[in-house]
């Protein structure tokens, strides 16, 4: 931002000293992050009162904000806006403010798609977006025709001035043909209109069904309704999709289903599946859209011009127009916005594709960890790309100190490389001796942790028989900690290198979320920073792969750097009042079941007496198994088998030494 940055730059021209700079700094960082804060805040409340309407964009039920799918009427569950904007609808909502969501993983459906080798699919209106599947799918579309012949009879719409003519003559229409023993479905674009409707006709003492998404439980005894004589049913288009409606007996010869729409949509498709619920395998029906000049696709388009018709016209309140011309000027102005969301979507594809490229190499790698396919390679290059970074940055600025202090903190490593090496000898040689020593240092750290986790493993199997088949072990790098799941039986099979595998696992998939939840963030950022470009006359998107690459890169370093930190420097935590062991599956172990060997008592020389439990000391080194993670030991009563395993009674074994 330039504001700080000046404040920034202000600061570093005073004369004062460095400890009183750098506080100076900190304070105009800190009161930058908090007024950027609540800029951003009311940024949300700004739009969540201009822009999201109740019961059009989102339902309050039940206590809670739930997002309205535009284009099929129905309830997201589990959907909630990001980057604050729930929240804010919440606050304006007056109900509870739930937590922010953290996004773990994004796609977009056209590359969700693409995943699949083969795709196919049916519609019924897929034709007007015959452009669009052959442009981002490469498929083309094919008309199946009908089974029977259609006798749907499409009127053309009747437009009216205002909204009010509009609802007022949908009213009548409907006692109409509810009077001649048709079935009637209303079509509606939000919730809002269809609950205006449903209190219009309660006034007018007329039965009817609502389907929207606030009535979605009751949507399958709506629908089993709504081909009844005399049924009226309002709903939004949530009725408009896969939705079969059985024609009850007289109404067919009373004409059928009549569909009334009450609005154009923004999508000729949308239109078509309402009038697709009429006319049926053959039955008979008929569609009418009524359109007022108020509505929101003809304020977008030309409504100006046929309201300056009517009136040369000589149209006054309540009167109607209905032609094909207009019918033809709405479906253009359709056609229009139509055009301009695949052009949003392609754009959005564009983005997406360079995401998509990254996205795939880091699922990669967290496929490698999961399955254990080329996980030892993919560490060999992060050691090696590690090894690779600190001999460049370092030698480029000639700071051996600084050098010798990154290699404790990377690879936790007093390095052999001496001064005049590091200056004078050639990079590549440099970064193959820096590699061997670190990945030397990582093998003798492994040989450790198998000495030190294997006799507790055969403990656990001594005393706990076959029975617990998974254990999960916490490891620590004295920063953060992870707990690694680990098979017991192939862990004894091989020595303690599966339990090794596990810790490879775990950290790489743990530091690799980490770092693509944040990229996720970082990159979010970036796609809203980079549309400034058009003002300079520059293409974002171009602006955006350049800088989407650099960050890609910077995240791919900081993940092979803390795998390799956290591998180098990880230990087995000590702290007595912790049993890191314990069996890996639901039920919780009981350790107080654990037992210490003969072995392991004998060299530790520690008090088995009653009320005593098992010490380890973490400085004492005189002999391995000391440092082994059981710390919970039973009281033992006098009579009770010695846990030593040797078969005796305890007072007359270990008791008696105590």
């Amino acid at each position: 931002n330039a504001y700080i940055g000046m404040k920034l730059a202000e600061i570093e021209k005073e004369e004062a000293k460095p400890e009183e700079k750098l506080h100076k700094k900190e304070e105009a960082l800190n009161d930058f992050r908090i007024k950027a804060d609540r800029i951003h805040t009311v940024q949300q409340l700004l739009k969540a009162y201009t822009l999201f309407a109740k019961d059009v964009e989102y339902v309050v039920l039940d206590g809670a904000v739930k997002i309205v799918d535009e284009q099929t009427g129905r309830i997201l569950d589990g959907r909630r806006y990001s980057d604050g904007l729930h929240q804010a609808i919440e606050a304006k909502e007056n109900v509870k403010i739930e937590a922010a969501t953290q996004t773990y993983a994004t796609i977009t459906l056209q590359n969700y798609f693409r995943m699949y080798h083969k795709l196919a699919g049916m519609t019924g209106t897929a034709e007007t977006e015959a452009g669009e599947f052959w442009s981002i799918y490469k498929l083309d579309v094919v008309t199946v025709p009908t089974n029977v012949k259609m006798i749907r009879l499409d009127h053309q719409d009747l437009v009216y001035k205002t909204k009010r003519e509009k609802y007022k003559s949908v009213i009548e229409e409907i006692e109409t043909l509810r009077n001649a023993g048709r079935a009637v479905l209303v079509g509606t674009t939000s919730v809002e209109v269809s609950e205006l409707l449903s209190k219009m006709l309660q006034v007018k003492k007329i039965q009817h069904n609502v389907l929207n998404a606030k009535q979605h439980a009751r949507e399958a005894q709506i629908v089993a309704e709504a081909g009844l004589p005399g049924a009226v049913t309002i709903a939004t288009n949530m009725a408009g999709r896969g939705t079969d409606i059985k024609l009850g007996p007289g109404v067919k010869d009373a004409g059928g289903l009549a569909i009334i729409g009450t609005e154009r949509h923004d999508s000729r498709r949308v239109d078509r599946q309402l009038r697709g619920r009429a006319g049926r395998q053959g039955d008979p029906g008929t569609s009418q859209f009524y359109v007022a000049l108020e509505d929101d696709l003809m304020r977008m388009f030309g409504s100006e011009r046929i309201a300056a018709i009517m009136d040369r016209l000589g149209y006054k309140e309540g009167e109607v127009i209905q032609h094909s011309m207009i019918t033809k000027s709405i479906e253009r102005a359709q056609k229009k916005v139509e055009e301009n969301n695949f052009g949003i979507r392609k754009r959005l594809l564009e983005y997406d594709d360079v995401m998509n490229k990254q996205r795939n190499v880091v699922y990669g790698k967290r496929q490698h960890a999961l399955f254990g396919e080329r996980l030892a390679l993919d560490l060999d290059n992060a050691f090696s790309v590690v090894a690779e970074g600190l001999i460049i940055t370092y030698r480029e600025q000639e700071d051996y100190e600084g050098f010798k202090l990154d290699c404790i903190v990377n690879f936790g490593i007093d390095t052999k490389i001496d001064k005049e090496d590091f200056l004078k000898t050639d990079e590549n040689s440099l970064i193959d001796k820096l590699y061997a020593e670190a990945t030397e240092n990582y093998q003798h750290k492994k040989d450790e942790l198998k000495k030190q986790a294997l006799p507790v493993f055969r403990n656990i199997r001594l005393t706990q028989g076959n029975h617990i088949e998974n254990v999960v072990v916490p490891f620590t790098d004295g920063r953060k900690g992870v707990n690694a799941l680990t098979n017991m039986q192939k862990t004894l099979d091989s020595g303690g290198e599966e339990l090794a595998n596990a810790l490879e696992r775990t950290i790489t998939l743990a530091v690799i979320d980490d770092a693509w939840k944040e990229h996720l963030r970082a990159m979010d950022d970036l796609k809203q920073s980079v549309q400034t470009a058009y003002l300079e006359q520059k293409d974002p998107l171009v602006i955006y792969k350049v800088e989407a690459f650099n960050q890609f890169k910077n995240m791919d370093s900081e993940v092979n750097k803390n795998i390799v930190s956290f591998l180098c420097h990880a230990t087995l935590p000590m702290q007595e009042e912790q049993a890191p062991l314990r069996e890996g599956r639901r039920e919780k172990t009981d350790l107080s079941k654990l037992r210490a060997n003969k072995e392991e008592i004998d060299a530790a020389g520690q008090d088995y007496g009653a009320n005593e439990r098992d010490k380890f000391e973490p400085g004492d080194t005189r002999v391995v198994e000391k440092q082994a993670p059981v710390k919970v030991a039973p009281k033992i009563g006098r009579n009770d088998p010695c846990p030593c395993g040797s078969g005796k009674k305890y007072k007359h074994c270990h008791g008696k030494e105590a």
